[in-house]
């Protein structure tokens, strides 16, 4: 007896292992996960840190360095790479495959806070990291623009309402924001006016400070209760969103023969942004629009589908949030691609069973033996 008789002579039962193998097979299908790549995501955690007006040399002397020297001392670091540019350091640190990324985040963290004393005063922002690897792909590209709006209040809404909200979302890492347009007061000096009212740089930059200052003053102690003195110099629009050019006008810089010698005087001011070198553009047909770009990268070990369409859930919520007059649109997203190949996958095996049937009924002649 081969083992073909075997099957032939208990019917019953061959059917229910063939039932049995095509369940596996039905749940086994339903439980596989869809990538673009194998998942081999390292431990990845990046820090950066800005200081404005800083140039590559010295960002990393005096911020890469004493960083890089308290992130040695943490275990399971497979490799480190640090890269300084104007204004900003990056340092990446890829950890063991065994190493779990929650808790080296909890001594990246520890060797942030115990290189602090040794880092500038002056830095725009504590250091900061993330759980995302610089080098991976952005999963999802989302632009915000305006016709109507300037790029200043577009960017605010970018950065503070959709970025925070869409890095929630689990399972996202964090979201980078694109030809950033953050609001600024630009002040254009005269070189020429600040000789004729007596008045040097250093006594702009003073004034600057001084005048824009939201610092605590002090405390009045009484007999039985004690007074907070709030003195707060910090200037704001009419509308108090914004900054705005016009209450930086009438600083007054020093006095000339007894006369105040008024910001507006020397210097141009205006309403600006902090960056004008730099922008981001859409094309479409429309035609060419300023936005805001977005770029959401994913957790290492988690599955880009899914994510995308956690974060499609959530863009109702973060649209009934804009203006009228701001739109957000979607431009690109690796999800697509990743659907398009298993579409493809799925044609492939269905055609691929139609050919096994209709070989296996050439053979028997037979629809229900062939069943």
């Amino acid at each position: 007896m081969n083992i073909s008789e075997l099957f032939i002579r208990r019917p019953i039962a061959t059917s229910l292992l063939m039932a049995a193998i095509a369940l596996f097979g039905v749940i086994s299908y339903l439980a596989l996960p869809v990538a673009d790549l194998p998942t081999v995501d390292y431990p990845t955690v990046n820090v950066g840190a800005s200081l404005a007006g800083g140039d590559p040399a010295l960002m990393a002397s005096v911020v890469a360095s004493p960083l890089e020297r308290q992130f040695t001392t943490i275990a399971g670091i497979d490799e480190m790479t640090s890269s300084s540019s104007a204004g900003s350091s990056n340092i990446t640190m890829t950890f063991d495959l065994d190493r779990n990324i929650d808790s080296a985040v909890v001594d990246v963290q520890s060797a942030i806070q115990a290189a602090m004393p040794l880092l500038p005063s002056t830095l725009t922002a504590p250091p900061s990291f993330r759980k995302a690897n610089p080098a991976d792909m952005p999963i999802m590209f989302f632009a915000v623009g305006s016709s109507s709006m300037s790029m200043a209040a577009v960017d605010d809404y970018a950065e503070n309402i959709l970025a925070p909200r869409i890095s929630m979302v689990n399972g996202v890492s964090q979201v980078s924001v694109f030809g950033a347009q953050k609001y600024a007061v630009r002040v254009q000096v005269d070189p020429n006016k600040l000789k004729a009212q007596s008045v040097g740089l250093n006594e702009v930059d003073q004034a600057l400070r001084s005048w824009n200052v939201d610092s605590p003053t002090g405390q009045l102690f009484g007999p039985m209760s004690t007074y907070t003195i709030n003195a707060n110099g910090l200037l704001h629009n009419p509308e108090g969103v914004l900054s705005s050019a016009a209450m930086f006008r009438p600083i007054v810089l020093s006095y000339n023969e007894g006369r105040p010698v008024r910001l507006e005087q020397v210097a141009n001011v205006l309403d600006s942004v902090e960056t004008t070198t730099a922008g981001a553009w859409m094309l479409d047909r429309s035609g060419l629009q300023q936005v805001i770009y977005m770029a959401v990268q994913k957790q290492p070990g988690t599955n880009v589908v899914a994510v995308t369409d956690a974060v499609h859930a959530l863009l109702p919520a973060l649209e009934a949030e804009l203006p009228r007059a701001a739109h957000l649109s979607s431009r690109l997203e690796r999800a697509t691609s990743i659907r398009q190949s298993f579409k493809d996958v799925q044609v492939t095996m269905l055609v691929t069973l139609a050919l096994v049937v209709g070989v296996i009924f050439l053979f028997l002649h037979n629809g229900w033996a062939t069943l």
